[in-house]
């Protein structure tokens, strides 16, 4: 059988099992063993397991369950609600300004967490109730806030840039410093629609429980509680900063600036909030072993289906196939693009990275492009794929917070953020510099 119809075989039966509601891990391992097998025959199961073993003993891996229960120590604690009010405070005088303090405080929150799902959760649950009291309409409450959301697997630092950077050997202090300004470009983008859409729908900042009078009397008291919050903040965002200090000054490497991060971000939260008690220290632990065993099954298995990839010479048949196009390398870029947007509407960022980076790196390589504004592209790309249908995570934990708000409206609000990020897309393939400035000033 030729390489390309026994790829294609192998990836009708990955989304099969997918479809049918398989585990990515399992669906990866289980298509891989297989293919093996008649490829093979039994002898290969050896080079099953030597792979998948060998693949999660590097010492980078590290990084990602540190980085991860660093950010669930935030997510635990009411550093989201702390956050939520000191830029309420400073941008609640915009057009609309309730919903861009909440794509402000998910940016923040993002680089503090790491994580889309825990920032859309976190900022969601006081944002969403609050703007929807005030006359925000639904589509504006919920998409703003699964929009931001998305922002914490790109603004450094990040564990999907960790995994890519050991995925492609490239440097992770590089790519999360690439991330920084595309990050808040996207941010600035998402604000910017949000008070246009608050414009045009005309009912915002509409103070529908207290009268005028009430409102003069208690705003002494907000500022000051609003201040007292950003105090309890600062402390994270200092570890946030002291990490990047770390890495970018070649202070320490990602995995031992992680484990210093998620020490002092775990005593933080206890010191600040007197989370004393076992049960919510418990919670942080558990939530974080989860989360980690998740993605190190994904990265082992995903390794594995690209070994079996390799063996079977799809991989190298494919990447001929796609190098021999004559045709302009924007173009290549563009079928590229439309690739990763359709495979973050069906996979989780972290599946996509693992699976194609290796595979789209040296093809990038060859067609001239750079690997680490590359990376900033995947990312954005797969930004789309949260808040986007079938799988859209972000949609599903707003309508887990809102239960009342229906999926369209939902839906409805989050796609005009969708287009910001294409635009933003489009601004990196004019501007590269804004993806690679910034390291280029740093690093060299």
């Amino acid at each position: 059988m030729d390489p390309i119809t026994l790829g294609i075989i192998v990836a009708i039966a990955l989304i099969a099992l997918m479809a049918i509601g398989t585990p990515i891990a399992f669906a990866l391992g289980g298509v891989s063993l297989l293919a093996l097998l008649y490829d093979r025959g039994l002898a290969e199961l050896t080079y099953f397991g030597e792979t998948f073993f060998d693949r999660i003993a590097e010492f980078g891996f590290v990084a990602i369950p540190m980085f991860i229960l660093m950010g669930a120590a935030v997510a635990s604690s009411p550093t989201g609600r702390d956050l939520y009010r000191s830029l309420d405070l400073w941008m609640g005088r915009l057009p609309g300004g309730l919903a861009v303090s909440n794509i402000g405080a998910c940016s923040i929150f993002a680089a503090l967490s790491g994580s889309s799902p825990a920032t859309c959760a976190a900022i969601g649950k006081m944002g969403i109730p609050e703007m929807r009291v005030r006359g925000y309409p639904d589509g504006v409450a919920a998409g703003c806030i699964a929009a931001g959301g998305t922002l914490g697997i790109l603004i450094p630092p990040s564990v999907t840039m960790i995994i890519y950077g050991i995925s492609t050997e490239t440097s992770i202090g590089r790519l999360f410093i690439a991330g920084v300004v595309p990050g808040f470009m996207l941010a600035g983008l998402f604000m910017i629609w949000t008070m246009i859409a608050c414009k045009m729908a005309g009912g915002y900042n509409n103070p529908l429980a207290e009268s005028a009078e009430r409102l003069k009397q208690t705003v002494k008291h907000n500022v000051d509680s609003n201040l007292k919050a950003l105090v309890r903040v600062l402390p994270f965002l200092g570890v946030v900063a002291g990490i990047l200090f770390a890495l970018y000054g070649g202070v320490a490497t990602p995995s031992e600036a992680a484990g210093v991060g998620a020490f002092l971000c775990l005593a933080l939260a206890i010191l600040i909030y007197r989370m004393w008690q076992l049960g919510p220290i418990k919670l942080i632990m558990r939530d974080s072993l989860r989360e980690s065993v998740m993605i190190m099954l994904v990265i082992a298995t995903a390794e594995v289906f690209a070994y079996a990839l390799s063996s079977m010479f799809i991989t190298q048949t494919v990447a001929a196939a796609i190098a021999d196009m004559e045709v302009n390398r924007w173009v290549l870029m563009g079928v590229i693009n439309l690739f990763l947007l359709v495979a973050g509407f069906f996979l989780p960022p972290v599946a996509v990275i693992v699976m194609t980076a290796p595979i789209l790196l040296p093809i990038i390589i060859a067609a001239d492009f750079d690997p680490y504004w590359f990376a900033v592209i995947l990312t954005i790309n797969l930004e789309i794929g949260l808040i986007t249908p079938p799988v859209g995570l972000n949609l599903f934990i707003i309508k887990g917070i809102a239960p009342d708000i229906s999926l369209r409206d939902i839906l409805m609000g989050s796609l005009p953020y969708a287009l910001c990020m294409v635009l933003g897309i489009l601004l990196l393939c004019l501007f590269p510099g804004i993806a690679l400035w910034l390291p280029n000033l740093i690093m060299g």
